[in-house]
């Protein structure tokens, strides 16, 4: 009789850390021990990093790492957003309930430290908004698997950063890319170009681009108009869908206006404050006071304003940010990682900007613009599929 039924001796473990921001955060001193007696497995390792906590993340492998496909999903402990550096944090798994019946000699773990995306976990979630009469959000059930989101929107400095090394392989085309400062948000960007800047610093960085001109995903999309094909498990950076978008803004929360709650002032976002809303407390009236020097436009630095529940910023203000789907109606009923219409002559944006009022950075609210639109409001973050 095997003394674990599960998950037989660990033979080895591996780990890794991800950030482009200071120093890469480190994990070691990886160990393992499932309980006795038990079907749970408790991974511990140490964390250090710039910032005082991380978001972590778990991949399980039963052939030796050739590939990590065991479920990883019911787990607890030291692993999410937020995990404060420090030793001895520990991950629990929960192999009983996600890999019932199963046993290996080969298991590994891969534990992934990472400071500039968050983990937004799969899940329901209610999308859209049926307070104050939003006609073109209507409330629906929307199911999504896990994704990553950057914790912060792209600045003026890291669109600089991609778009010269893009230029000499082969993209000859990434127009605009303006911003007040090298940490404010880079804006006057079209959805064209943001979708080329993705795969730019994808290939910069040695991972699978997601967009391609042809649907087996071997012209890689660098240049031009055409509409692209997109790789959904590639590694590299993309648009978050709307869906995406909106679950990542309300960071946990349902059925509020604003990714923290139901109010909003100059104190919670860069935007431009009205009497004309009652949700709209802020004491300053206009733009913000702040960031309101020099010339337009009145952005500022990213990360100004305290995160959402899932560790991200400015997702009400700042800039509008592109994400995938064209615009069209919802869809009734519940859905599964839903991508937009098929078609359509404009793309979502969504999260407000300074320029605009306390409605706009709503999180069911929506707006639309064709691809090739640019102005002083837009800009983006990237999202990804996973994070190896």
């Amino acid at each position: 009789m095997k003394t674990f039924p599960l998950v037989s001796v660990i033979a080895a473990l591996t780990f890794c850390t991800a950030s482009v921001q200071g120093a890469d955060p480190v994990v070691s001193n990886v160990t393992f021990a499932q309980r006795a007696g038990t079907k749970l497995v408790d991974i511990t390792y140490d964390l250090t990093a710039d910032a005082p906590s991380v978001t972590v993340s778990l991949e399980i492998s039963s052939d030796g790492g050739t590939s990590f496909s065991v479920p990883a999903t019911t787990v607890s402990g030291a692993i999410g957003n937020g995990v404060a550096i420090g030793t001895g944090k520990v991950i629990t798994w929960d192999a009983g309930a996600d890999w019932r019946g199963q046993y290996s000699d080969r298991m590994r773990y891969k534990v992934t430290a990472n400071d500039e995306f968050s983990l937004i976990p799969a899940g329901a979630f209610t999308m859209g908004d049926s307070l104050d009469g939003i006609s073109d959000a209507p409330t629906r059930t929307v199911t999504l698997s896990a994704f990553f989101m950057g914790q912060k929107e792209v600045t003026k400095a890291e669109w600089d950063a991609v778009k010269a090394w893009a230029v000499s392989h082969g993209y000859t085309d990434l127009a605009g890319g303006n911003g007040k400062a090298a940490n404010h948000p880079v804006q006057n960007v079209s959805w064209w170009n943001v979708v080329k800047w993705c795969n730019a610093r994808s290939e910069k960085e040695g991972l699978t681009p997601c967009y391609y001109k042809d649907a087996a995903h071997t012209v890689i999309y660098k240049t031009g108009t055409n509409v692209p094909t997109v790789n959904w498990a590639a590694t590299g950076y993309r648009l978050p869908t709307e869906a995406e978008w909106e679950k990542a803004a309300r960071g946990g929360l349902s059925g509020k206006r604003f990714p923290w709650g139901d109010i909003i002032s100059h104190t919670q976002a860069n935007y431009n404050s009205s009497a004309s809303y009652s949700y709209d407390i802020s004491p300053t009236r206009g733009y913000h006071p702040t960031y309101r020097t020099g010339w337009s436009p009145y952005t500022s630095p990213v990360g100004s304003f305290a995160p959402n529940g899932y560790g991200l910023q400015d997702m009400a203000g700042n800039v509008w940010e592109w994400c995938w789907d064209w615009y069209g109606f919802y869809a009734s009923g519940a859905q599964t990682d839903p991508r937009g219409a098929s078609s359509g002559s404009d793309r979502v944006y969504r999260g407000g900007s300074w320029f605009h009022d306390a409605t706009a950075g709503r999180a069911a609210l929506r707006g639309e613009n064709h691809p090739g639109y640019s102005d002083d409001f837009h800009g983006f973050r990237v999202a990804r599929s996973s994070v190896p």
